[in-house]
């Protein structure tokens, strides 16, 4: 794994990019900006980019996919640029791909008992650890995302300047993190954003997602480099390390910028 320190990238060394989403292209559940949009577009006539992410896909369009410049370009343009762009929602558990729209390739979504079982595990982490519940919560506090459930500590719709503050550190997460780990042996239980942690079924994680999205493209897994900011041990990104693939740690969308205008050949 890397970090940013000059320009360590070889865009000749691959032909796909993963990226996270939130604290990487943006903010926490913010907006992609103007500048990030306009790179995305510039990135994608070079290279294959798959975003993936703990939120489901609608979370997607709100926050990047609505806001690409180029999707106002003609719908020859658009389809040319868009074909090579990848949404891999819920840590891969599912992968859209642009075909004049956005369509899904695959979907692993957990079963009724699944979901019955994860519930349940929270119940009793929250009763085992002493977990205190925020007494304001912002939207849901668990969430059905039918190929996972995410616990958002301050709730799926908190103000970013409460979420940053809430956990940096992970200090108060980890106990139930633990707990979970335990009580859930046959899911994935990992980290997710700056408040969250998400649950999906055993093996589906980052790296499975990555796995994928390079076998739909009849790529070698060689052949991706990913950026993240959650490489760190039970980070929701960190699960792509043991690819062997070529990683690099960012702690905000301003460092993915840098490393964007590296790939494309623009000074920053």
């Amino acid at each position: 794994m890397k970090s940013l320190k000059g320009n360590e990238i070889q865009p000749d060394s691959f032909d796909i990019i993963g990226f996270d989403m939130d604290n990487t292209l943006t903010l926490s559940r913010m907006t992609l900006d103007d500048e990030m949009g306009k790179l995305l577009c510039q990135l994608l006539t070079k290279k294959k980019v798959g975003i993936i992410s703990g939120s489901a896909f609608n979370q997607f369009q709100k926050q990047v996919l609505d806001h690409l410049p180029c999707r106002n370009d003609s719908e020859e343009e658009k389809n040319k640029l868009l074909s090579n762009f990848y949404v891999l929602p819920t840590i891969g558990a599912a992968l859209y791909q642009y075909r004049n729209g956005w369509k899904q390739v695959y979907e692993r979504k957990l079963t009724p008992e699944e979901r019955d079982s994860i519930f349940a595990a929270f119940d009793k982490a929250f009763a085992e650890t002493g977990f205190a519940v925020e007494k304001k919560i912002y939207g849901e506090m668990i969430e059905d995302r039918g190929t996972q459930v995410t616990f958002s500590a301050l709730g799926s719709q908190a103000p970013i300047e409460l979420k940053e503050k809430w956990d940096p550190e992970r200090i108060k997460r980890r106990p139930l993190l633990d707990k979970l780990k335990e009580l859930l042996p046959d899911f994935t239980v990992n980290f997710g954003g700056t408040t969250s942690i998400d649950i999906a079924r055993k093996g589906i994680d980052k790296g499975f997602g990555m796995k994928q999205l390079a076998s739909h493209l009849n790529s070698s897994i060689q052949r991706i480099v990913y950026v993240g900011d959650g490489l760190y041990p039970d980070g929701n990104d960190a699960a792509v390390i043991p690819l062997g693939i070529e990683c690099f740690q960012v702690n905000s969308p301003e460092d993915t910028k840098k490393l964007i205008h590296t790939i494309i050949g623009v000074a920053s």
